[in-house]
């Protein structure tokens, strides 16, 4: 027994030695590991300072890329009284294009694990975004000059920059982007308003610390410059409509807040970088100012009346939001709006009562309820007269203004019925107007396309009146394209 119990001690000592020595290997490991980590970025920005000083290269914007010139939109029309309650005829519409739903790209990562550093508490700078209060570490010790625009002294500040002492500012507004859920774009114009209150609007010094700042959360850019004024440029692989840009290594990087014709620009790249995306694929979390209560009710059927207001901060973000097209399609622009999701506080206030006017419905009937809705609870105007351009909404966009044109009502009508009804839906796109197309599990009468295996029955948001299945008066003899959408 003696022996025994021994043996148990002795087992115990080596067990006990082996994990403390394991911890001790760990703990050793887990140490080269960060420090392999920062000695990598560290590396990445010294040789990135070495190209500025040297590498610059003379390049020519190239012309903008015009917004698409539609035909002259097709106005609503008023279904015809006499046609109403009377059967439809089963329609196929000849569909010559389908556009894939554009998949989700993950936000990129920074360069390797950002190391928190210790600072004293307090040491925060406050600015405001699109009326949200958010603060960073950053304290006037970071408040660097540039005394030219220069290789050298761009190097030179890149290398202020890299320091540790920044780590903190790039770490808050990682942050700042996860806790507002905020997309590459609305990420870019925070780093902008920050870098810009912080040091100036458009100096040489904020520029060079959202460059760098950008840069460190993963993203693509390059850096300009034009006599002495240095300037931001950033990589999308999204046309982007009615701004010149300038091709690098094959991809178009697009100049902020500069009408430059040329460019001196360092090519420079850094590891793992990833362009910006122009998609929305979650709900941005901004301060609230809400607008005034709006009131909507379908005329046929005044029992669905609801009441709605929207955030005006995200409104007056969605009125800077940049026009494009992916993968050289301009029908694209349409699903990137439509597959933007409705903020919750809009549901929460809109979708108690829609669903309501619904509950106990079939499809077809709960579908037909949400498109009068949309039909008439809305003023019809053009773009050209309104904005002077064309201009896509997103839903909350269209439950804001008191005007919209079809892709407006289009885009919205899709969201209500993908989110109540949990339908998928298309957009059918003919020359010079914009419809949708719900994809029933039952048989529905009525016009319809074929995508795959599936049916999908013509609803047009701006057929006033008109039911389930009916397409605009001509729309029937026209080759149309589908665009796929997200659930």
């Amino acid at each position: 027994m003696i022996i025994l119990l021994g043996c148990i001690l002795l087992f115990h000592d080596l067990t006990s030695a082996q994990t403390n020595d394991l911890e001790k290997r760990y703990a050793a490991f887990r140490n080269e590991a960060q420090k392999n980590y920062n000695d990598f970025r560290d590396k990445a920005n010294r040789e990135y300072a070495e190209f500025v000083r040297r590498a610059w290269i003379q390049y020519k914007a190239l012309p903008a890329i015009p917004r698409p010139k539609e035909e002259k939109p097709i106005p609503p029309t008023v279904y015809p009284e006499d046609e109403e309650g009377k059967p439809i005829k089963n329609n196929p519409v000849p569909i010559d294009e389908v556009v894939p739903v554009i998949k989700p790209i993950q936000q990129p990562k920074p360069v390797n694990p950002i190391k928190e550093e210790s600072q004293p508490i307090g040491n925060y700078f406050s600015f405001r975004f699109f009326g949200t209060e958010t603060k960073v570490r950053l304290n006037d010790n970071l408040r660097f000059r540039l005394t030219s625009c220069s290789g050298e002294e761009l190097a030179r500040g890149w290398e202020i920059c890299s320091g540790k002492e920044y780590n903190n500012v790039i770490r808050d507004c990682l942050e700042i982007r996860v806790r507002h859920k905020l997309c590459d774009w609305a990420y870019l114009l925070m780093l902008k308003e920050m870098t810009d209150s912080f040091f100036g609007t458009n100096c040489n010094e904020s520029v060079l610390l959202m460059a760098y700042l950008y840069c460190q959360s993963g993203y693509k850019m390059r850096l300009g410059q034009s006599g002495n004024k240095l300037v931001f440029l950033y990589a999308s692989q999204y046309n982007i409509y009615d701004q010149p840009y300038y091709e690098i290594s094959g991809e178009k990087f697009y100049p902020m807040d500069c009408q430059e014709k040329e460019l001196r620009i360092c090519e420079a790249s850094f590891p793992n970088e990833q362009s910006l995306s122009l998609a929305i694929h979650e709900e941005m979390l901004l301060a609230r100012n809400i607008s005034p209560i709006r009131m909507l009710q379908a005329k046929r059927y005044p029992e669905m009346k609801v009441e709605v207001s929207v955030n005006k901060n995200l409104m007056d973000f969605y009125n800077v939001y940049p026009s494009s097209e992916w993968n050289d399609n301009f029908m694209t622009r349409w699903g990137m709006y439509a597959n933007a999701p409705l903020h919750s506080d809009i549901k929460n206030a809109l979708y108690p009562a829609l669903l309501s006017s619904i509950k106990g419905k079939s499809q077809q009937e709960a579908v037909a309820y949400l498109l009068n809705l949309v039909q008439t609870a809305f003023a019809y105007e053009y773009d050209d007269k309104v904005w002077g351009k064309d201009r896509a909404f997103f839903a909350e966009e269209t439950l804001y203004y008191p005007y919209c044109d079809c892709e407006d009502r289009s885009i919205l009508f899709s969201r209500l019925v993908r989110d109540l009804l949990g339908l998928k839906v298309a957009l059918i796109y003919y020359p010079g107007h914009l419809a949708t197309a719900v994809c029933f599990t039952g048989q529905v009468g009525g016009d319809y396309i074929v995508i795959g295996n599936m049916r999908y029955t013509v609803c047009d948001p701006t057929y006033i009146n008109a039911p389930v299945g009916a397409s605009m008066p001509g729309m029937d003899n026209r080759t149309a394209k589908a665009i796929l959408l997200n659930r």
